[in-house]
């Protein structure tokens, strides 16, 4: 498809009553078609890869057209300085959330970008960087467990940011990294519990929602069971 054909079609299937409800989960009502991601995901199959129509789209800066960036962009192509540039148009978490899922964690830059973005201010900039340690933790099953406990002291570190789109994806990527395997889920309990000891009050939600999922019965048995076989 080409880009005038993307936006009649996300403008034909464009719901303005939808808006406002997306509105209550911090999606800018802005530049919104308020399409659904399963339409998104057709067209983006339609599609195909395209680097030079990703980046057509990014640039057009609706939610359904940056979202779609992501699922048709190819990951081999994308370059660091892209991936700044994306970061810091974030501007809701949704899109921030749907570009590391869709397309970072593809890159050969991921995880060098973890630490980056790690130490920035802007807070979805940040955010991504959690956010990636936790789609990595799923996904790059190929990784080696050195490369998670690397995350730990940066974890540590901001469990202190109280913005809420910061702490919730501290809290994801520590919760995502301790059900990786039962080693894990042994340091990241300790590492949840040494944030516990933290005087912050997002520090403290962080540890304890944590320790709560990483303790229950569900996640020990998935992982005991995981051990077995292997």
């Amino acid at each position: 498809m080409k880009f005038e054909e993307i936006i009649q079609e996300l403008e034909s299937l464009s719901s303005p009553e939808d808006v406002e409800g997306m509105a209550r989960f911090g999606i800018n009502p802005k530049k919104v078609y308020a399409v659904k991601i399963p339409e998104l995901r057709r067209i983006a199959k339609k599609t195909g890869k395209n680097h030079a129509l990703a980046l057509k789209l990014w640039e057009k800066g609706y939610r359904e057209t940056r979202i779609l960036a992501c699922m048709i962009e190819d990951p081999d192509l994308v370059t660091s300085e892209q991936m700044d540039e994306w970061a810091a148009d974030f501007d809701f978490w949704e899109i921030c959330d749907q570009c590391c899922m869709k397309l970072f964690r593809m890159t050969p830059f991921a995880y060098q970008k973890i630490f980056e973005w790690g130490k920035r201010d802007e807070e979805f900039t940040k955010r991504a960087a959690f956010t990636l340690i936790a789609v990595l933790a799923v996904h790059d099953k190929r990784a080696p467990d050195e490369k998670f406990e690397e995350f730990f002291p940066l974890i540590i570190r901001e469990s202190t940011d109280n913005r809420n789109y910061v702490k919730k994806a501290v809290n994801w990527a520590l919760r995502h990294i301790g059900k990786r395997n039962l080693n894990f889920n042994r340091k990241a309990i300790i590492v949840a519990e040494d944030i516990l000891k933290i005087d912050s009050k997002s520090a403290k939600w962080i540890a304890k929602d944590a320790l709560r999922e990483l303790k229950s019965e569900k996640v020990q048995k998935r992982l005991e069971s995981l051990g077995k076989k292997v």
